[in-house]
């Protein structure tokens, strides 16, 4: 925790920038670990996505604006699901990664994943909505969620999706009611909180206990959910179980005592309730890196890695099913995919150095967006990092924190970076890993305007998802005399 709300420099005994940190010998060095593969800096200084400039994206699109990598993002699907095939194949014929749509999700994204054959998590009726009208076929759509209403349920039983992913005993009956109506068989999995508490932020830990995700194993809860939906096999087809421990997870551990208490439920269902589930998912949420103390591990790494996991404990329960095959494997990457494919390019308005104490000076950067386009240091505490995007710098670097325009002293952007000291008014700041949570939690605060997603491939540029306008705020006020 920081010692003072305000940030370190208020802290007793500051005596810098934080540990991952270090003063730069090139204030202007380019980190390629943090940027979409096809983000490079000119000699000039200019920052390039996939051969346009961001002086030009600038001058097309304004600021501030998402700019999307569109091959990086098409490589990392690719990646995770030809990764994922190869380390599951022996085991039980390959696995299949679900893209996770709350994490950014448009029709052209929804066009990009159904194109590179991964499936799609949803969340909402909206979401489903998305994948409806690009025409993603519903037997590849995942439905996901806690409390999730009868009209979602109803489109989703009528789009025909591959499964629902159930979240309380309430909506087993609701699926049971709708199925009746509907007249069909709902395939279901159930969500079992596993008891393992990912190394990440507590409010994205979605494995213990205390939270509002899923059945507790602890209880045998777990097993009651999986009774009652075989309770109706007239409604309700038991695919198999899910679990997903959090987001930002950099290693496999927690996945290794998740599987077992995982696969120690299924080989129970299979020996009392007589049921072997054909499928079990293992959730994902696998960390990118936002700074440079971050280090994701590439996803064969990954996959050859949970495949020893799940191979490993299947063979451990051979004993109560010794004839029973593995099922059919299935991970969320979550934000691996589209988070490091984008960056949000602003532009800045005001540089104010502030003396805090102890004759110590904050730059404070502030750009044309902040939290209402990047809520996540606010919610998370989650750190990024920036640099100068549209020139070249000899001069000193000092550490910065590149704040928003928004009436909240929380309205950071960056934390702690170093930018060449001579920033000024009208130079354009880039933040990379924005491709995930970042468009998607964006708000209208203080009436300000979503930025627009600009995908770039092959030299060129286009919008795939629009700049709010004045008037699209103004459209839903009723104003009634």
């Amino acid at each position: 925790m920081r010692s003072h709300e305000a940030g370190v420099l208020h802290a007793p005994g500051y005596g810098g920038p934080p540990i991952y940190l270090p003063t730069p010998t090139d204030v202007m060095e380019f980190l390629p670990a943090l940027w979409a593969r096809n983000v490079h800096r000119r000699g000039d200084g200019v920052l390039e996505v996939a051969g346009v400039d961001v002086l030009t994206l600038q001058r097309n699109f304004g600021t501030a604006a998402y700019v999307l990598d569109e091959d990086d993002f098409r490589s990392r699907a690719r990646a995770f699901k030809q990764a994922y095939a190869a380390a599951f194949v022996d085991a039980c014929g390959g696995a299949d990664v679900y893209y996770a749509g709350k994490a950014f999700l448009c029709t052209a994204v929804a066009r990009w994943v159904m194109e590179e054959g991964l499936f799609l998590d949803v969340c909402s009726g909206g979401e489903l909505a998305v994948a409806q009208r690009v025409g993603f076929p519903g037997e590849r759509i995942g439905f996901h969620g806690n409390n999730k209403s009868v009209a979602e349920l109803r489109a989703a039983l009528t789009y025909g999706v591959g499964r629902i992913i159930v979240d309380s005993f309430d909506e087993i009956d609701r699926i049971v009611a709708l199925a009746g109506e509907l007249d069909v068989v709902a395939p279901v999995m159930i969500r079992v909180t596993v008891g393992v508490e990912a190394h990440t932020h507590e409010f994205i830990a979605t494995g213990h206990e205390d939270q509002k995700f899923g059945f507790a194993l602890t209880g045998g809860v777990a097993f009651e959910a999986a009774r009652e939906v075989l309770a109706h096999p007239d409604r309700l087809r038991l695919l198999g179980l899910h679990s997903h421990i959090g987001s930002q997870i950099f290693d496999t551990a927690g996945f290794e005592a998740s599987a077992s208490r995982l696969i120690g439920l299924h080989a129970r269902i299979a020996e009392e309730l007589g049921h072997n589930a054909p499928e079990i998912d293992l959730g994902g949420g696998y960390g990118i890196a936002y700074t440079s103390q971050h280090t994701p591990l590439a996803p064969a790494l990954l996959a050859e890695q949970m495949s020893h996991i799940v191979e490993t404990e299947f063979k451990r329960i051979r004993d109560v099913d010794p004839d029973g095959a593995v099922p059919r494997v299935s991970i969320e990457p979550g934000r691996a995919i589209v988070g490091p494919a984008a960056f949000t390019l602003y532009e800045v308005g005001t540089v104010k150095p502030v003396v805090v104490g102890d004759g110590q000076v904050r730059t404070y950067v502030s750009v044309d967006g902040g939290m209402s386009d990047n809520p996540r240091p606010a919610l998370y505490e989650a750190d990024y990092s920036a640099t100068l995007a549209n020139r070249s710098s000899e001069a000193p670097p000092v550490v910065v924190r590149v704040v928003g325009k928004h009436c909240e002293s929380g309205d950071i952007v960056v934390l702690d970076e170093w930018l060449p000291g001579d920033v000024r008014p009208g130079d354009l700041i880039a933040v990379p890993g924005t491709g995930a949570y970042c468009r998607a939690l964006s708000s209208q605060y203080n009436h300000t305007p979503r930025p627009p997603v600009v995908a770039v491939a092959d030299g060129r540029a286009r919008v795939i998802v629009r700049r709010e306008t004045i008037d699209d705020l103004l459209a839903l006020d009723v104003d009634e005399p």
